[in-house]
């Protein structure tokens, strides 16, 4: 599986929004290791991009 399509299996388990048929073939295909490091790279943008909104608006 590619960087970018494991990438994008994070991003809709993100959003929770995900056909089983797409689910269960990502979850054949998957490895571990790569989502487990791109959901930590997301959950770190998703938090710096809240930190950096909040000191923008204060």
């Amino acid at each position: 599986m590619s960087f970018l399509r494991t990438a994008r299996t994070v991003a809709w388990s993100f959003l929770g929004v995900r056909k089983r048929s797409g689910w269960e073939e990502d979850a054949r295909r998957a490895n571990p290791l790569h989502v487990v490091a791109v959901g930590l790279v997301g959950i770190a943008v998703i938090v710096g991009g809240l930190i950096g909104l909040v000191h923008w608006v204060v």
